[in-house]
């Protein structure tokens, strides 16, 4: 490798962990967010105590539907009982399965300056996934595709609150589905050198998709094994069933120790009880069952309680997003997750069709929700728009203002006595102002979050500058991180490799599809 080479690897790594302000957007470095206040608990212990046992009264007398006769027969051997498809767990085995469970792990990324921490009181944030469409203010509304998800991988890897990729941020229709993991995996790879995500739909797409991490970490087999690199997330098919793909997700995954979020869809009056109660209990009921079977593959996989629970508009059976039903679904089940000694995954959410008041509200709730209720790892931290039906640019730079803010309050205050600045008061007196002082000069830079599109101007110079909207500057902003844009350093030899496993296993079909 050539000496010229080696320095543009360094000058890009320290870019990306100092704060930039390219074009006036300040950004503060990347860094492992901790949570340091205490969450927010809306039940009692008695009240959580009722949730948990209706939860495992659930498991051993109703049971969940097991669609995988071969997962069926590990439950079983484990100590299950099924008649047919249908599995019933003793409470005792529940427990005993998930006790196996780290408490908190590594997420290892190509660059290790990304590793994340997951569990105890750490904080990641991650993008939009799973997206169909596409929304931008000059492009409208449209299918997914390839472009599209590219840009936002490379805004993902130019903001530095993003700690990882969900999944696709937006799903690139325009590459075949028998092939799509392939390519989009490695823009993962070569775009980004952050954590990413592989989604469980098939065997061969696991198994391709822990070549892939492999390959780009540069690891052994055996490395990657001791060194979880990949996270999947498993979803119920709520009520009560476990589905092929998502069985076998959780076998492949967890058998080579990489990361399963098993997450529920328990819309409330929907799939699961419309009573917020009844609910979370099913919710319970089914996290507990995929991790605890995931524990019966392998004792000390790590895994992720993922928390999804919300309401749905019964007039019109919409998913609804960023409401107060959302906010108390995402506090209990971290006070679930604090019961069981397992991590917790929530989300930033919101049903509004564009960048508007409905959508900073109803993601401001939702964003609370989570880390009030002491969510380790975040879903569609930015970016996500419509119930999750689009992926917006706009949006995913006002979320990460909207993040930076969170981040900056999970930084609390310091006080001693040349923060509480009584020289500066003495020296200012009565009428007057801070503006100069020495106790200002010296602390404004970092005294407050400056945010990228918030616009704090007074009604005079903002008119004279056009009174550019939030969602102007959104786009305006985007496209200037789009263009500053540049690729993380890649090994050329892995380069390589990736792209000859991903040539072979393109030219050899891929994975069978339906359609």
């Amino acid at each position: 490798m050539t000496g010229k080479r080696r320095s543009s690897r360094r000058e890009r790594r320290g870019q990306q962990d100092q704060p930039q302000a390219k074009f006036g957007l300040e950004q503060a470095a990347w860094q492992q967010l901790k949570m340091p206040y205490q969450p927010t608990e809306p039940v009692s212990e008695e009240q959580l105590a009722l949730i948990h046992d209706a939860s495992l009264r659930i498991l051993e007398q109703i049971g969940i539907d097991v669609l995988l006769p071969e997962a069926r027969a590990i439950m079983v051997q484990a100590g299950a009982t099924a008649q047919g498809e249908r599995v019933r767990f003793e409470r005792e085995l529940i427990m005993q399965s998930i006790a196996s469970c780290p408490s908190a792990f590594t997420l290892h990324a190509r660059n290790p300056a990304h590793n994340i921490r997951v569990g105890e009181n750490f904080v990641s944030f991650g993008t939009v996934a799973s997206a169909p469409n596409t929304q931008s203010l000059d492009g409208g509304r449209r299918p997914g595709n390839r472009q599209d998800f590219q840009d936002f991988l490379r805004l993902m890897q130019s903001l530095n609150i993003l700690h990882f990729t969900s999944g696709y941020p937006v799903e690139p229709t325009d590459i075949h589905a028998s092939v799509r993991h392939l390519h989009c995996l490695s823009d993962c790879v070569t775009l980004t050198d952050k954590v990413f995500h592989a989604y469980s739909l098939g065997r061969e797409r696991n198994r391709d998709a822990l070549e892939i991490a492999r390959i780009g970490r540069g690891v052994s087999a055996a490395q990657l094994e001791q060194e979880p690199s990949l996270f999947t997330i498993i979803n119920s098919n709520s009520p009560l069933k476990l589905d092929e793909h998502m069985l076998t997700g959780i076998m492949e995954m967890a058998a080579r120790n990489q990361v399963v979020c098993l997450t529920p869809f328990t819309l409330a009056g929907a799939m699961a009880p419309v009573t917020l109660a009844g609910a979370l209990a099913q919710q319970n009921a089914e996290a507990l069952a995929g991790i605890a079977f995931a524990q019966m593959v392998r004792p000390g996989a790590p895994c992720i309680y993922g928390g999804f629970t919300s309401n749905v508009d019964m007039k019109s059976g919409a998913p609804a997003f960023g409401t107060p039903e959302y906010v108390l679904a995402a506090q209990i089940s971290g006070q679930l997750c604090r019961r069981y000694g397992l991590p917790f995954r929530s989300s930033n959410v919101s049903a509004a069709n564009s960048v508007d008041a409905q959508a900073g509200y109803e993601s401001t709730m939702a964003l609370w929700g989570a880390l009030s209720g002491g969510a380790n790892f975040i879903m569609h931290g930015a970016g996500w728009m419509e119930g999750g039906l689009s992926a917006s640019f706009e949006k995913m730079l006002v979320d990460a203002d909207l993040l930076q803010m969170m981040a900056r309050y999970m930084q609390g205050i310091t006080i001693n006595e040349a923060e509480l600045g009584l020289e500066a008061i003495q020296d200012v007196g009565p009428g007057g102002h801070y503006f100069g002082t020495a106790h200002t000069m010296a602390r404004y830079k970092t005294a407050f979050y400056a945010p990228m599109i918030s616009d704090w101007r007074n009604f005079e110079s903002w008119t004279e500058a056009g009174s550019p909207t939030a969602l102007q500057k959104a786009n305006t902003v985007y496209k200037q991180l789009l263009s500053a844009y540049e690729p993380p350093a890649l090994d050329p030899a892995r380069r390589e490799e990736l792209a000859a496993f991903v040539a072979q296993r393109t030219e050899a079909g891929g994975v069978a599809t339906d359609f």
